[in-house]
């Protein structure tokens, strides 16, 4: 199960009521351990992207940075990856210890350290800093390359990334979170006369059990191993969705930008001293989603001139500018994120959550 709380939703820059990129994935196991049930403090989670003010944005969530497993960042630019050296520093001050992973360009890691070189930023955790170009380098004509996190002996992340196409180097993360359980065969113990006693949970824990008459259990014959796999799509920016062509045909949820309408877009190369942003429309993203059979599709990273309210009558730019264009052309479920939307993804559906 995967929780997501959009952090920022806004390009570019920040408005009144959208602050710059950032996505929080919470990474819980449903089957707990030994048929316990999950943890509420047990929610290690994956941050994509750092705008500015991330961490101002936290504390107005539940989600304690104490926890946070791995941070992926997209891309160098500032609405992208301000708000990390802050973010960090904070961590550092309220007394973090465990190590940390983040997956980021080059670039990152020079920012971060030149930060740290001219602030007197010290960090008392580890950090295992994944250049994404060093992921490349041996194998320059390969599209993706994955890194793989054990959160725990049962609980595994792999993230994906992807290039994609943007004014800088940018790149998507497939987060695919395996969680292993072993299923107790109930049925087949109750149909031998078994009681359900302690004896259940050393076998559903993979222990052989010596019954008081002395019969023996072995754990394999009442038990079987189960995977539970969800896959998710944070897309960095990009301009060419058709890139993740081959690594959408099996996620459960696309997350991704639709700056502007296509309109907008039009408009800004129509101009004499035209200068191609490279982002994707409204249209071309919904138009993917619809070729590649996505059931499930968030937008987010809009432009600060579309008003956070959804008014087709209005000719002020608003949401419901970028909801018509994109039900043109795709019929899945589709939410337009605003800041502090949670939503919940399991292996049967994407579901939105009360804030």
């Amino acid at each position: 199960m995967l929780h997501l709380t959009f952090l920022g939703t806004s390009a570019g820059v920040p408005t009144k009521k959208r602050n710059v990129t950032a996505l929080a994935i919470e990474c819980l196991n449903p089957f707990g351990s030994a048929g316990n049930p999950a943890s509420k403090k047990n929610k290690p989670w994956v941050l994509v992207d750092c705008g500015e003010a991330t961490q101002h944005q936290l504390l107005k969530t539940n989600i304690s940075s104490h926890q946070l497993a791995v941070i992926c960042i997209t891309h160098v630019h500032g609405d992208h990856c301000y708000g990390l050296p802050g973010l960090l520093a904070s961590m550092a001050m309220s007394g973090r210890k465990e190590s940390l992973t983040i997956i980021a360009p080059q670039a990152i890691k020079q920012f971060l350290e030149a930060v740290k070189a001219n602030t007197e930023l010290y960090f008392p955790f580890e950090v295992e800093f994944i250049t994404i170009e060093s992921l490349f380098e041996t194998t320059e004509l390969a599209q993706s390359h994955t890194v793989s996190v054990p959160l725990s002996t049962t609980h595994q992340l792999d993230i994906e990334v992807i290039k994609l196409s943007h004014r800088v180097e940018s790149y998507a993360f497939k987060i695919t979170q395996t969680v292993q359980t072993i299923k107790l065969n109930i049925e087949k113990l109750k149909a031998e006369g078994v009681e359900p006693t302690a004896a259940w949970g050393r076998l559903q824990a993979g222990e052989d059990v010596t019954l008081p008459d002395g019969s023996q259990l072995k754990s394999l014959d009442y038990t079987q191993r189960v995977a539970q796999v969800l896959k998710v799509i944070v897309a960095g920016d990009n301009d060419n969705p058709q890139l993740l062509s081959e690594a959408a045909k099996d996620v459960d949820l696309l997350v991704y930008e639709a700056t502007y309408t296509q309109a907008v877009a039009d408009k800004i190369m129509s101009r004499e001293d035209a200068f191609d942003p490279m982002h994707t429309t409204a249209k071309r993203i919904a138009s993917f989603a619809h070729s590649a059979q996505l059931n499930n599709l968030i937008l987010t990273h809009f432009s600060a001139r579309y008003q956070p309210y959804d008014d087709p009558e209005s000719k002020t730019p608003n949401m419901a500018d970028i909801r018509l264009e994109v039900e043109q052309y795709y019929h899945g479920n589709l939410w337009l994120a605003r800041d502090f939307m949670r939503f919940e993804v399991t292996h049967k559906a994407v579901n939105q959550l009360p804030n």
